[in-house]
Parts: C-alpha cells; structure tokens; sequence
C-alpha cells in the first residue's frame, strides 16, 4: 500500500503535486484558514470539493485548530456521504492497517480541538497499538520547535501524547502536522526513534501561505 500523507494545507491544496499510484491519502488537519465560521464555512467547501475529486481509493481526513467546519455535522456527512473517512478520536481500518485519529492539541490562542495540558491524558491513555497514528499535533521534542507568544524557541509538542506512544500504542508510524516550518526552523520531515517514524507532513511555511505550499507531504509504503 502507497499512502501520500499531508497536513496544514490552509487552502493551498490547489498547488500540491498529485503522486501516482497512490493507495490511501491522509490529511492531517488545518486544511482551512479562518477562524469565522461563516468564511470557514466557504473555505471547506472549496477543500471538501478538492479532496472529494482526488482520483484515489481511499480518503482518511481529521480536523485541525483552524478547522471550525469539523464542529457542524452536516460538514461531516458531506465528507462521508462522499466517501472520506473522518476520524475524530476513533479507528478505521483499511486492508488490515489500523489507524487511529485525533485533531486534539495542547491549547494555543483560542482555536479549535484544543485542550489544557493538564487535561490531554485523557485523550491518548485509551488508544491501542495501530499501525498509523494520526494526530494534528506533534509529541513534545519531535519535529515541533517552533516560537511561543513571547518569540522565545521551545519544543511545543504534547509532553502526555509522547509518553503514550512509547509507552502504550507503539504505532509503526505516527503521521502530523499543526507545527510549520518557518525562515529559520526545519519541522518537515521524518525521525526514527526505537522502530517509530515519525512523519511531520505539514506542506507551508509560516508567514509565507500566500507562496503555495512548500512541502509537497511523506510517502509511506506499507
């Protein structure tokens, strides 16, 4: 199986480069931009069209903080009356690999699927071995350096999602998004640690949107 995984699109999924003979595609939230639910509403609608037409067999979509579209039911029956498969804390299993996902993350700003720190155990301590973990955001340490409100670096990922990883689901692959390259920082990418790759599959660079994409995702072959 031939998976294209990617992330953090923010309606530059027009510019993405479509890969040949892909089995399974993966969008790991943040695929909007807006915060108002109304402009939100108009970014889905031009994604979900997109994404709905991709020539590939299988779909699989989580939300993202940007994405507001995820709080109104009939979005998600658009998506699954055409086929996609969203996942919001929940598995699906497409030719014997299991995936799980989840668009939580820790709280930045008032945004969407965002929870206290303090709080997010509660998400992860129930999820089994997968093959393919899906989360919008990154475990604390891994492809999540980034710059906090007072433009100070600190790896920003989710201390309580890393322990849970190593410690309990131990998936084959864990696919993300939610922290961008900037000028400065490379996030983009794979690292391999004890047997878990870990993929984050973010296509922009911050403060440059309007550019298109600048990452066109990760491959994997299973």
């Amino acid at each position: 199986m031939k998976i294209w995984c990617i992330s953090d699109t923010h309606m530059n999924h027009n510019t993405l480069v479509i890969p040949n003979g892909i089995d399974i595609v993966i969008h790991s939230g943040d695929s909007t931009n807006f915060k108002n639910p109304i402009l939100n509403k108009i970014e889905f609608d031009a994604f979900s069209d997109w994404f709905i037409k991709l020539n590939i067999k299988n779909k699989i979509l989580i939300a993202g903080n940007h994405d507001a579209w995820a709080l109104k039911k009939y979005n998600i029956s658009k998506l699954k009356d055409n086929g996609i498969i969203y996942l919001e804390n929940e598995y699906t299993e497409i030719n014997n690999i299991k995936f799980y996902g989840s668009p939580i993350t820790p709280v930045f700003g008032e945004w969407y699927f965002t929870v206290k720190r303090e709080n997010l155990d509660k998400y992860w301590k129930h999820i089994e071995h997968v093959d393919i973990l899906i989360t919008h955001g990154p475990p604390k340490t891994i492809l999540d350096l980034s710059y906090n409100r007072d433009k100070i670096l600190e790896f920003c990922g989710d201390k309580s999602l890393y322990n849970h990883i190593f410690n309990t689901i131990k998936p084959k692959y864990h696919v993300f998004g939610h922290i961008h390259n900037n000028e400065k920082i490379i996030n983009q990418g794979i690292r391999i640690i004890n047997d878990i790759t870990f993929m984050n599959v973010s296509t922009v660079t911050d403060n440059q949107f309007h550019k298109g994409v600048s990452s066109n995702g990760l491959i994997i072959e299973i």
